[in-house]
């Protein structure tokens, strides 16, 4: 199995990037195949709403340009995704956001693409405002039929400065029991995947 944490944060090595990989570990030592992408700093656009990925349905974006069809790619290969973003003014940054709108306008047009992965939240914060942030990326998810697990506690990690988030005891315990519950998710659903619920049409 395949899971994909996306950091939106654009300081490498940062206290996203460490959560991130904390909650990677045990998916590692479950045996699962884990990549960690950079979206934060990257040129990425915004959604422009022209619609064409509902005309072509081939899994990409029209906007050829960045990075997103790359990234899209391994967003669809995977059994997982794992999104992790700063809290910037209680949201998400700027490069995560474009991710995640066109992913999942994308996602949406084609035949909900995203249905039945596994989606998980990770947010690195200094104070206040992380639940914001939690919130958007799990909106996201939950609108494309994405299973959310919970954990011990919101993933979230308190710091500032660069690795500071490795003083936070409680949430780096978070995040290691929220890769073993994603790992523990996924083998328990992979069977029962081609049963997964089917959107159905309404008719007047």
């Amino acid at each position: 199995m395949y899971v994909v944490a996306v950091n939106g944060s654009p300081r490498k090595g940062g206290n996203t990037e460490i959560l991130l990989n904390h909650a990677l570990e045990p998916l590692k030592k479950a045996g699962w195949e884990t990549e960690l992408v950079q979206v934060g700093g990257q040129n990425i656009r915004g959604c422009q709403a022209c619609y064409k990925c509902f005309v072509r349905k081939n899994g990409q974006c029209s906007m050829k340009k960045d990075v997103f069809n790359e990234i899209m790619e391994k967003l669809l290969r995977a059994d997982a995704l794992i999104f992790g973003s700063p809290t910037y003014f209680a949201d998400v940054s700027a490069e995560l956001k474009a991710l995640m709108d066109r992913a999942g306008l994308v996602a949406l047009a084609n035949d909900r693409a995203f249905k039945g992965k596994i989606g998980a939240a990770v947010v690195a914060v200094r104070r206040g405002g992380a639940t914001h942030v939690y919130d958007s990326i799990n909106h996201m998810f939950l609108m494309n039929q994405m299973l959310i697990p919970g954990s011990v506690y919101w993933n979230m990690g308190y710091g500032r400065d660069k690795g500071e988030v490795e003083g936070d005891a409680e949430g780096l315990g978070n995040m290691k029991n929220l890769g073993q519950t994603i790992a523990w998710l996924g083998a328990a659903i992979k069977p029962h995947l081609d049963s997964f619920p089917a959107l159905e049409t309404v008719s007047e």
